[in-house]
């Protein structure tokens, strides 16, 4: 059963009275009942605020995330293009490819805050930042917001770009977009803290991902629509977090703009789940991980 250390509160003293007789220390609850929720969402938001200096010092290490999946866009979209027909991936090939882009941009920091997990493990950090007085589950949370926040913010930078593959810049498009970034943010950092609580090295954290990471892609439909697959091959895809984020935002670009199509999606015994379902299994995924995640980081080291 996991235990979580609950922040106490000190005792206070009355100061003794003028004619020296002794008074008896009595404790003293914290006045506001709200006190407690504020000590830990201080606790949340420093660890966010944490993640949020990251993003700002390492702007070189920001930029060649966004800059992977852009090269992507760049040489498979425009030098498969003219080999792909328009009617299998429903419009221009980079315009198919974009969405799998996006979930490329978000992956990869949500994936890292995993390895932070464990170097702050390995280098006393996190030691210290378990001392506080708050549950320790509160700052597995303020990790997996700050992974959010910063997968999506990345993922924005990448989505300004979409003018540039046929997508337009349209309010509510882009809200949607944002909306299918953060929940695949979420899914995936609560699924790397999950395998970072449980895994002591940073070399073992990171062949792991290496293993899971190419075939998760893979599996997505990113680069080709899933009814390219083997028949065998559609039950692994199915299982994929990333191919529902992938096929919601590949269906909002196809909802709002004229002329595209998402085709060879999902498919569920000839029934194809819809985008709310396909984000409500995202938040799923990552709820379920969480909790596991913290009922394993609730436990004493």
């Amino acid at each position: 059963m996991s235990t979580e250390p609950v922040a106490r509160t000190p005792a206070a003293h009355t100061p003794a009275p003028a004619g020296g007789d002794s008074v008896e220390s009595v404790t003293v609850q914290d006045p506001l009942p709200g006190s407690a929720l504020r000590r830990e969402l201080r606790a949340a938001h420093a660890l966010v605020y944490r993640e949020c200096l990251r993003l700002l010092s390492l702007r070189l290490h920001t930029v060649l995330i966004v800059l992977e999946p852009a090269l992507y866009l760049l040489a498979l979209g425009s030098g498969l293009s003219a080999l792909v027909r328009s009617d299998t991936v429903g419009g221009g090939y980079t315009t198919f490819l974009f969405p799998g882009m996006l979930a490329i941009t978000v992956q990869a920091p949500a994936m890292s805050v995993g390895i932070r997990l464990i170097m702050d493990r390995e280098s006393g950090y996190l030691r210290e930042t378990l001392m506080a007085p708050v549950r320790r589950s509160t700052l597995l949370c303020g990790h997996c917001l700050g992974g959010t926040l910063m997968a999506t913010a990345q993922g924005c930078m990448l989505l300004l770009a979409s003018g540039a593959v046929g997508v337009p810049y349209q309010s509510l498009l882009f809200l949607l977009l944002a909306v299918g970034m953060v929940l695949t943010a979420f899914a995936y950092t609560t699924l790397t803290l999950a395998l970072a609580v449980h895994i002591r090295s940073v070399e073992t954290f990171n062949t792991l991902l290496g293993l899971v990471a190419m075939p998760l892609l893979f599996l997505s439909g990113v680069f080709f629509p899933l009814t390219a697959l083997p028949q065998w091959m559609t039950i692994p895809a199915a299982l994929n977090p990333l191919s529902y984020a992938v096929d919601a935002m590949r269906r909002c670009i196809a909802g709002q703009v004229p002329g595209v199509a998402a085709p060879g999606g999902l498919d569920w015994a000839g029934w194809r789940p819809p985008v709310l379902l396909e984000w409500g299994l995202l938040a799923a995924v990552g709820v379920a991980a969480l909790c596991w995640a913290a009922s394993r980081f609730g436990r004493p080291e």
